[in-house]
């Protein structure tokens, strides 16, 4: 079973797309963090974070899953990442890496801003996670305090509605729901709420067929 997650910033997609991968014991891909690292590698290099080729070259070198996750977190790396995503060139040179993993032969559960649109098309269950963007906002913040992170919400919000624009306004892959997508709006929802939801939605696709 290939179940594919999509979703805005802080939407709830990574939590769910784990609790899920667990449940079923399938192999689970952040794709986001392909992208986090490519941008690590970029920053760590004193590279601009636009420099295509240099960011090509870094898409290219990553390990798959070995990543120092640490390093990869907070809204700094999270901002960079997205300006990352945005190079067709970089989503181009990860795209084969992110295809090959969802093609694992027991099935598996990837969650990005383009998984069911771009990466696996063809996955059997496809759910696209949001929440307002306050909700998002409030949720990153309590996730930043809980690192011991400086924690200043009107600027998490204005991150995160940059990063809307952004991620729904590039050219290649943009961030929108596929056609089939089951919507999940986590807005009102803790995340065993949230969990609940998402495995009812893979529960009847899995009954359907």
């Amino acid at each position: 079973m290939l179940i594919a997650i999509d979703g805005p910033a802080a939407s709830g997609k990574g939590t769910i797309a784990r609790r899920l991968a667990a449940h079923f014991g399938l192999p689970h891909l952040d794709t986001g963090l392909l992208y986090r690292a490519t941008a690590r590698a970029l920053l760590d290099q004193g590279s601009k974070l636009d420099d295509v080729e240099n960011a090509v070259s870094a898409a290219r070198g990553l390990a798959l899953l070995d990543f120092e996750e640490d390093r990869l977190r907070g809204r700094e790396m999270g901002e960079a990442a997205s300006v990352v995503a945005a190079i067709p060139e970089v989503r181009a040179a990860l795209i084969d890496m992110q295809r090959a993993f969802a093609s694992r032969p027991q099935g598996a559960v990837l969650d990005g801003r383009d998984i069911g649109t771009v990466i696996a098309p063809k996955a059997d269950v496809k759910i696209f996670v949001t929440a307002s963007p306050e909700a998002r906002a409030q949720r990153r913040a309590l996730e930043l305090r809980g690192r011991g992170e400086k924690v200043d919400y009107p600027a998490i919000l204005d991150d995160i509605r940059k990063r809307d624009t952004r991620d729904s306004e590039r050219a290649d892959a943009p961030l929108r729901p596929a056609d089939d997508a089951k919507i999940l709006d986590t807005t009102d929802l803790n995340i065993e709420a949230a969990f609940a939801a998402a495995l009812e939605i893979v529960d009847r696709a899995e009954a359907a067929t």
